[in-house]
């Protein structure tokens, strides 16, 4: 990837890390500059190379909005579906078969299944009966076990640089190395030392590397990312096609979690936040004016600046995300200001005479080079964080740019035209009562 500039790898994590990951996985850092192409095409091409590696799981994202969604669904993607059940064997089936129906889906990217790899085990079931028979409980039992195999901590020393290490005593490799040599392992008992075969059924198997739980049910995720499409409908079009797909046995069910999943509430939030601003605008704008015709006139402006916002968010092939959202909000305020200004000026002129045709144009000339100095002002700062959206590190800024430039541009815009009309006809009706 010529945009690529360096690469670093970190394969696996420490056993205390809050994130711990096995040796089966690594993070690849690949820090890039852009020139000649968006970052959406450059992370398309990546996934079509990557694609070609097999038995590969690869999620392309960036280093905070993994952690972030880590810690919102338990994996680094957008979009986290969710399998509950008790056979592992079961869910993993099943868990393809999501997989499959979620690939049916439009703007769907980087589509995973958690990977079970099966390990080696060595499973020792103890015979209780010969262990009654032979006076050794299952905490001894147990504690051979660990010691003869794991090891354990009897002390500690200290070595030449002042650290302290632990002393363990282990059986020798060759003690523990096969299934004969630890079946053949002695172990006490009320008649002497006998063989650990004895007391106990040794066999070799196989099981899962890992078992992921939650809420006490195992789990298996099937993780996805989106592409070109916003994270709602994405999601939508998944639930609809795994329904429609997928038959789930008995007594096994799926949760949809992620960033939409938080979107959603986030989006409910802002949506109480919205109208109780509204209120407060409202309330604020008929302290000042004493009148709720002009009022809901100077509110006028917001629907005006929506337009320009949604109109650039069309233009630039943004979807309404959080941040852009928070855009429409600080519209509130912000459109509200032409109003203001134009309504304060006519009152002005009102108060000393002035007709109503000569207090328009007057008021709306008057008022014209501050609204487009302020507005342009506005704009100048928002410019650059809108140009640069496919820059790494804007894509929150970008979208409330996007929307806040759009609205100002259609708000001053429309302003100078609509709420001087709607004004003289207001005024118009009142002077011909």
């Amino acid at each position: 990837m010529p945009e690529v500039r360096t690469v670093a790898r970190k394969t696996g994590r420490a056993e205390l890390d809050e994130h711990s990951l096995g040796v089966n996985v690594s993070e690849i850092e690949a820090p890039y500059t852009l020139s000649g192409r968006s970052r959406q095409e450059m992370t398309r091409e990546l996934r079509e190379r990557l694609s070609e590696l097999p038995g590969a799981v690869v999620e392309i994202g960036q280093p905070i909005s993994h952690r972030i969604d880590a810690m919102l669904s338990g994996t680094q993607a957008q979009i986290a579906v969710k399998l509950f059940g008790d056979d592992l064997n079961t869910m993993f089936r099943t868990g393809k078969q999501i997989q499959a129906a979620i690939k049916t889906v439009d703007g769907v990217a980087d589509v995973n299944i958690e990977q079970q790899v099966e390990r080696p085990e060595l499973t020792i079931k103890p015979r209780r009966e010969l262990l009654a028979r032979y006076g050794i409980t299952m905490p001894e039992f147990r504690r051979f076990i660990s010691m003869a195999l794991g090891g354990e901590r009897v002390s500690q020393v200290y070595g030449a640089d002042g650290m302290p290490y632990d002393l363990t005593v282990v059986l020798r490799p060759d003690s523990r190395n096969s299934l004969d040599a630890i079946g053949a392992l002695s172990i006490d008992s009320n008649v002497g030392k006998i063989p650990l075969s004895t007391v106990a059924e040794l066999r070799s198997s196989s099981g899962p590397n890992a078992i992921n739980r939650e809420d006490a049910k195992r789990r298996v995720i099937i993780s996805a990312n989106t592409d070109g499409r916003d994270l709602r409908s994405v999601v939508d079009d998944i639930r609809e096609a795994v329904g429609s797909q997928v038959t789930l046995p008995e007594n096994y069910y799926v949760t949809y979690g992620g960033q939409f999943e938080n979107e959603a509430a986030a989006s409910r939030t802002l949506l109480i936040t919205s109208i109780g601003s509204l209120l407060l605008i409202l309330m604020l704008l008929y302290g000042e004016f004493r009148n709720i015709g002009q009022s809901l006139l100077i509110l006028l402006n917001m629907p005006l600046a929506i337009i320009g916002g949604v109109f650039m968010l069309m233009a630039t092939g943004s979807e309404v995300n959080i941040p852009a959202i928070i855009g429409f909000i600080s519209l509130m305020g912000i459109s509200t200001r032409n109003g203001m200004l134009l309504m304060s000026r006519y009152n002005d002129l009102h108060a000393h005479g002035i007709p109503l045709a000569e207090r328009v144009m007057k008021g709306s000339v008057d008022r014209l080079l501050p609204i487009v100095m302020t507005a342009l002002t506005s704009a100048l700062a928002l410019l650059p964080l809108a140009i640069n959206g496919d820059k790494p590190g804007n894509e929150i800024q970008s979208p409330m740019a996007i929307v806040i430039l759009g609205g100002l541009v259609s708000s001053t815009v429309l302003n100078v035209f609509v709420v001087p009309a709607i004004y003289t006809i207001m005024n118009q009706r009142k002077e011909n009562k």
